[in-house]
């Protein structure tokens, strides 16, 4: 794509925005949390649900293709879509819908960004997760739309810990997305360096109670916090030290259970449940060791990498974070040969699509055999089934993209 065709993309996506911004108000009980180290972030696309729960202590929102897609559906930006088609018409036509799925992630979160005055958070079309040239190439662009508001969400695969390290070389803000727990914070913090990580620990906790492995408890709780501690020691040095985000948050104990933690992303029930349930008086609960609710019988299945981190995963992330792979297949291959290949299986197309058919969270008596001799672990389960559930929704998003380019 030439540049005069993408200046004149980044021109229709920003013209005519007309967000009346929110006139935030404090809040005691969020000041509260504030205060004992914790930055708070909305987890929503629904501008109308937002409003009603946004405050002056609040930072931030981010947005996901499952987000954005709910958005979409509702046909708010159908027109939009028809305006769009006709400045991308010359593109192939798959090229015409990637291109026009991110004008809508940027315009919707200029919109967010306009109307609430904070950082937004936007995520890369999922047929770039594993094309680092693409995910430099989206990333510098949406990156120019909106350089003091967003932070560009890069998902956990091998190419996306490479695209964002060159995006954060090139000063693009990063948020890397998709991680489930602790040695895979590692990685990321040790390649990539970028301004903020996940642990999405909802459905850690799922995964083990969804299985009839345990009830789940304590296991996103203890990936959370084992992350944020290796993520303190590995990045507090760096010019930019590497903030933690605990995301995917279910229920609004939690906010009391990990106060502390750099950021909490907060779906709009949690924290309007919180702020109606829970007392407000916070406190650091960063040294915590929660116990995990997990059936002793479930310990052959190694459920503690996804809050353990060996020395061989330790040296593993600062070898690649200094000699730094050229492209995703030298990173698997090097994690292979160092003894990591769990990490980063090598999986056949029907794996794969077990993974899609399952959902967010995979069947376990699907994977427990591999599981038992570690050549697949869960939080790399965990994290294909969060990709392809992204896929998921990003095609019917896309689907909608295709219907009003034909015209229907």
């Amino acid at each position: 794509m030439d540049n005069s065709l993408k200046e004149r993309i980044r021109e229709f996506i920003s013209d005519n925005i007309q967000e009346q911004p929110v006139t935030a108000q404090p809040n005691a009980f969020w000041k509260n949390l504030k205060a004992v180290g914790t930055e708070l972030w909305l987890d929503t696309g629904d501008m109308d649900e937002a409003e009603k729960i946004w405050t002056a202590e609040m930072t931030a929102l981010t947005t996901n293709n499952t987000l954005v897609n709910k958005e979409i559906q509702k046909g708010i930006y159908d027109d939009f879509i028809a305006q769009a088609k006709e400045i991308v018409k010359e593109l192939p036509h798959q090229q015409q819908i990637v291109e026009i799925a991110f004008i809508l992630n940027a315009r919707h979160g200029l919109r967010l960004a306009k109307k609430f005055g904070g950082f937004v958070s936007v995520e890369l079309h999922t047929d770039t997760a594993h094309d680092m040239k693409a995910i430099v190439e989206y990333g510098i662009r949406y990156f120019e739309i909106c350089p003091d508001q967003f932070i560009v969400k890069v998902p956990y695969t091998a190419a996306g810990l490479l695209g964002a390290r060159k995006l954060r070389e090139k000063g693009v803000k990063v948020n890397f997305t998709l991680e489930f727990s602790a040695r895979q914070n590692v990685m990321v913090a040790a390649i990539t360096k970028p301004n903020y990580l996940n642990v999405f620990l909802g459905r850690i906790g799922a995964y083990i109670s969804d299985n009839g492995l345990g009830d789940g408890s304590g296991a996103g709780e203890r990936a959370v916090l084992e992350s944020q501690r290796w993520v303190n020691h590995l990045t507090q040095s760096n010019p930019e030290p590497t903030k933690l985000i605990a995301a995917s948050l279910r229920n609004y104990g939690q906010l009391e259970d990990l106060a502390g933690v750099n950021v909490f992303t907060m779906p709009t029930k949690v924290a309007a449940g919180g702020m109606t349930n829970l007392s407000g008086k916070f406190t650091s609960r960063l040294d915590e060791i929660y116990p995990v609710g997990i059936h002793p019988e479930a310990e052959v299945y190694f459920p503690e990498k996804l809050w353990e981190v060996t020395e061989q995963e330790l040296e593993l992330a600062k070898s690649l974070g200094q000699n730094c792979p050229q492209d995703g297949n030298e990173l698997i291959d090097r994690m292979h040969q160092a003894g990591c290949s769990d990490m980063f299986p090598y999986l056949s197309d029907s794996d794969l699509n077990y993974i899609s058919s399952d959902g967010k969270i995979p069947k376990h008596e699907r994977w427990a055999d591999r599981l038992a001799t570690g050549e697949l672990a869960i939080d790399t389960l965990l994290n294909l089934a969060g990709l392809a559930s992204f896929s998921n929704d990003q095609a019917q998003l896309d689907e909608r993209i295709e219907r009003i380019l034909k015209g229907h």
